[in-house]
């Protein structure tokens, strides 16, 4: 019998205190159960789910463009600093906005420095490549290293080899 995703969740937060980002993303495709899992593990945290397009775009609704792109990373900053010790993080749809012209994966990777994160990602391990989104979409975005460890809602979960090489 699989084991359940929350362990996975908690056990990789355990492994995460002790690495440079602080990072896990849980991955999946839409409608795979992410949203459920973050909110179960809250629930045993006493912590709440952060709906990062929610709090960024109530932020974000009043400034201009060229505003937006300059304060993303400190706003997003400061969503995350908001959630205490451990940030659990879904809806993050908004950071790949083309608009913003920020790299999502190093605005999580920043925050995580100082708190453990665990990120809901919309996407896969192809190969030894991270993907968010599919080829053609426009928020796709692929990575060589992730840098972060990774929970696949599939079953599999793991460190991220080059990620293991700088902790």
């Amino acid at each position: 019998m699989p084991e359940p995703i929350q362990n996975r969740i908690r056990q990789s937060l355990g492994q995460a205190k002790n690495l440079y980002y602080r990072l896990v993303l849980l991955l999946g495709e839409s409608g795979a159960g992410k949203t459920a899992a973050l909110r179960t593990v809250a629930g045993e945290l006493g912590t709440d789910v952060i709906n990062v397009n929610l709090a960024l775009s109530a932020k974000l609704i009043e400034l201009t463009e060229r505003q937006r792109t300059l304060h993303l990373s400190a706003l997003f900053g400061r969503v995350v600093e908001e959630s205490g010790t451990i940030a659990l993080l879904d809806n993050i749809e908004i950071l790949f906005d083309h608009g913003l012209r920020q790299d999502p994966l190093r605005l999580l990777q920043s925050v995580s420095r100082n708190r453990c994160v665990v990120a809901s990602w919309n996407g896969a391990v192809i190969g030894s490549k991270l993907t968010y989104a599919e080829s053609g979409h426009p928020e796709y975005r692929s990575y060589e290293a992730a840098d972060a460890l990774i929970v696949n809602m599939n079953g599999s979960s793991g460190l991220d080899a080059q990620e293991g090489q700088r902790a």
